[in-house]
């Protein structure tokens, strides 16, 4: 398992695979599922609606049927990691992989470890997941983290067989990867699809949490689409059902006993399940599995531009009727983006005629396309909607930005002091016109700007002079947004102004 910083002021992403990383042993709190199914209670109904019994399905019939589909992988292999890194330093400080301090070989093992400082080194890898049978003659689903870095990948079956595995591809963009082992005649789950899952709907997860090979845990679906940090091509499905180390790769099945998601990724403190557990879509899992078994590898596109979520300040800015769609920060010059005419500040709401609610659903649509696919583009632009076209790009080619924002915003007036760039803080900056902000005070600094920062726009209208911001500014009734650049990047700030 690997655990992206933890930090106790917010929620944080595990990825897990269980196993040992490196030389730093990670522990987790295992705990009954935080979900709870209330029965044989009478719930107020609208008068124009008739109640209904609530029964949980059978279970049980599900496990019998396809838990023998269900498979073990514990994998093995060497990471160069860096001596000075968290994950390099707690090797240092506990010594061999796998080796409790206490061990008489300990100190031996530890004295191969490297020398300390700065520098790379092969670290032994070991871990354990789970996986799915979708061909009778050897395919297997699971995640691409499962298998990340794994020199030999074991598949162990519920007959207690165990079998060698090949990986014919790894797609680390959708966390999705395809093994093969050499057998025929196996049971394979039924694939059904996520876009037929229904928020509230029972769901149940197979897998090996912590090696306890085919343990059986079930929940509910909490949300659809959900996007999260580092995972935008995936629209995950999010449910609350109980998921730990050892699970990631596992199918998700609903109360149909149809396979649909792969369970990947939880939110947790502590490292280990706390009532947030997401799966990615099996209709995106096979149809990364279709391309792998074809070329060996998956292929997504690109569209070439830093994105921001619009909030309620921002859609005040920019005359929407709701905080919805995402708002382009930066156009990629020459990417298919600028060359379909689009503009910072444009805010994109649809896109093949699919909704962007939240900015988190523009990369995710984009992300499954096709590179080389043409892809008609809803905008609003200065208060008017505009439909653009676009050839999308191989996102292999570069990965576009997702811009991140400040959402605290103040009140009163702006509080700027603004001069013009002189040319060679222009050439410095990389930008024709806009202003130099020299001081930042009142609700532009509770906002986030800053001193030294670059003001390029005013609610998406370049300014050049102090007096076009007055301009705009007089425009703006209770918010306004801010194009800021800051060290090379360009993001809006919303700004409460009365």
């Amino acid at each position: 398992m690997k655990a992206k910083s933890m930090t106790p002021s917010r929620l944080i992403l595990a990825l897990i695979a269980a196993g040992v990383v490196g030389g730093a042993g990670t522990s987790f709190i295992a705990g009954p599922p935080a979900h709870a199914a209330l029965f044989g209670t009478q719930v107020a109904a609208p008068a124009a609606a008739t109640p209904s019994a609530v029964s949980a399905p059978d279970f049980s019939v599900i496990a019998q049927r396809y838990g023998a589909s269900v498979v073990n992988i514990s994998v093995s292999g060497m990471r160069k990691i860096s001596n000075d890194s968290d994950e390099g330093a707690a090797a240092q400080r506990h010594g061999a992989p796998g080796f409790d301090p206490n061990d008489p070989f300990f100190e031996f093992f530890r004295h191969f470890q490297g020398p300390d400082g700065p520098g790379r080194r092969d670290t032994p890898v070991h871990g354990q997941g789970s996986g799915f049978i979708v061909s009778a003659d050897g395919l297997i689903l699971t995640n691409a983290h499962v298998v990340r870095d794994a020199k030999d990948v074991t598949v162990k079956l519920t007959d207690r067989r165990e079998f060698s595995a090949k990986v014919l591809g790894s797609d680390p963009k959708t966390d999705v990867a395809v093994l093969k082992i050499d057998a025929k005649n196996l049971p394979v789950v039924p694939i059904g699809s996520a876009r037929d899952l229904k928020v509230g709907e029972w769901v149940l997860a197979i897998g090996s949490p912590f090696g306890f090979e085919n343990s059986v845990t079930a929940g509910v679906v909490s949300a659809k689409g959900r996007s999260l940090p580092d995972d935008a091509f995936v629209p995950f499905i999010q449910t609350d059902v109980a998921v730990n180390p050892g699970n990631s790769g596992g199918p998700l099945f609903n109360a149909r006993g149809e396979v649909v998601g792969i369970n990947s990724q939880i939110y947790s403190h502590t490292g280990g399940y706390q009532g947030l557990s997401f799966a990615i879509p099996i209709d995106l899992a096979t149809k990364i599995k279709d391309q792998i078994v074809a070329t060996g590898k998956a292929s997504h596109a690109r569209l070439g531009v830093a994105i921001q979520e619009v909030n309620q300040t921002l859609a005040e800015s920019f005359k929407l009727d709701k905080p919805e769609g995402a708002l382009v920060a930066n156009v990629e010059p020459g990417s298919p983006a600028d060359k379909a005419g689009l503009k910072t500040g444009d805010v994109i709401r649809k896109v093949d005629g699919q909704p962007i609610v939240s900015s988190g659903d523009l990369p995710a649509l984009i992300g499954q396309a096709a590179p080389g696919q043409k892809v008609s583009i809803e905008v609003w632009r200065q208060g008017k909607p505009e439909e653009l076209t676009a050839k999308l790009a191989d996102a292999s080619e570069k990965t576009a930005k997702l811009a991140k924002t400040d959402q605290s915003v103040g009140k009163g007036k702006l509080g700027l002091a603004l001069r013009p760039l002189q040319p060679k803080e222009s050439r410095e900056a990389g930008v024709q016109g806009g202003l130099l902000i020299e001081d930042a005070a009142g609700p532009a600094a509770q906002a986030g700007v800053q001193a030294g920062d670059v003001l390029i726009a005013v609610n998406g209208t370049p300014v050049r002079s102090v007096e076009q911001v007055r301009e705009a500014m007089a425009k703006s009734d209770k918010s306004v947004a801010l194009l800021i650049q800051r060290d090379g990047n360009s993001i809006f700030v919303p700004v409460r102004v009365g």
